[in-house]
């Protein structure tokens, strides 16, 4: 999959596995990724503390690897939407959406005209300095066609408004926060609690009725199966911090275990 393709898969019940990066923006992560078979990575913004220029930089590396990348900005804020765009991100996850409003602000940050009010710039990261490429109108056009917007749903409100904002033309998937939906039902890390997974399913619910994808992040490739058979269909398998530390801790008990 690469960045033209990531959203032509928006929708279709074959799982969309990658992974997430808090860690190792370093040279070489998009090309280990996509050799591992990841189909894309979001680059975490909200909890590493990476700065702009490092995601810059990261978007780099995965290009290089071919590999779509997302962004998690730190807040739904334009300026940090609309900055991780510029800097050449193929989409971005917005957390903590919990209103229709608040989906229709963050996708309008995202696109160009006439879809959204994003400040204009050609030519540069975003467009991977390429020159020409037709009209204002026409370059538009095709940055909203193949930017990707994955938005957060972290509380009830999110999860009680995610069959309007999966109608929205341009919403492409609806992620769940798990962790943070969990505090905000009042059960911090009980995903079986009865609120919890009534929310979970009407999100799914909402984004098949509407033809757009749900996604999750899942402890390992076990519990991502599962997501997958309920209904989730982008998944991504832990992050770089945590697929390191479990390889090695097998490995140590492997080779201490005889």
């Amino acid at each position: 999959m690469d960045r033209a393709g990531l959203r032509a898969h928006v929708g279709t019940t074959t799982p969309k596995i990658g992974t997430f990066v808090f860690e190792f923006a370093t040279p070489g992560i998009g090309q280990i990724l996509k050799s591992a078979g990841a189909q894309f990575a979001v680059l975490d913004m909200e909890h590493s503390g990476f700065g702009f220029d490092t995601a810059r930089a990261a978007v780099k590396f995965m290009q290089a690897g071919d590999l779509p990348v997302i962004i998690r900005v730190p807040s739904k804020a334009y300026d940090h939407i609309a900055r991780a765009m510029d800097i050449g991100a193929d989409g971005v996850m917005v957390p903590m959406v919990s209103s229709l409003e608040q989906a229709i602000a963050a996708l309008k940050a995202v696109k160009y005209f006439p879809q959204g009010h994003r400040g204009v710039a050609t030519g540069l990261a975003n467009d991977r300095f390429r020159r020409g490429g037709g009209t204002l109108p026409e370059r538009f056009a095709e940055h909203n066609a193949r930017t990707l917007v994955v938005l957060q749903v972290e509380d009830g409100a999110g999860a009680d408004a995610a069959d309007d904002i999966a109608a929205l033309d341009g919403v492409d998937v609806l992620w769940v926060g798990h962790n943070d939906l969990s505090v905000a039902l009042g059960k911090p890390g009980d995903f079986t609690d009865p609120a919890f997974v009534a929310a979970e399913e009407k999100t799914i619910a909402a984004c098949r009725r509407h033809g757009k994808s749900a996604g999750r992040l899942a402890r390992d490739a076990a519990e991502a199966a599962t997501f997958v058979r309920r209904g989730y269909d982008w998944v991504s398998i832990a992050g770089d911090v945590n697929l390191l530390q479990a390889a090695l801790a097998d490995g140590i008990a492997r080779v201490r275990g005889g």
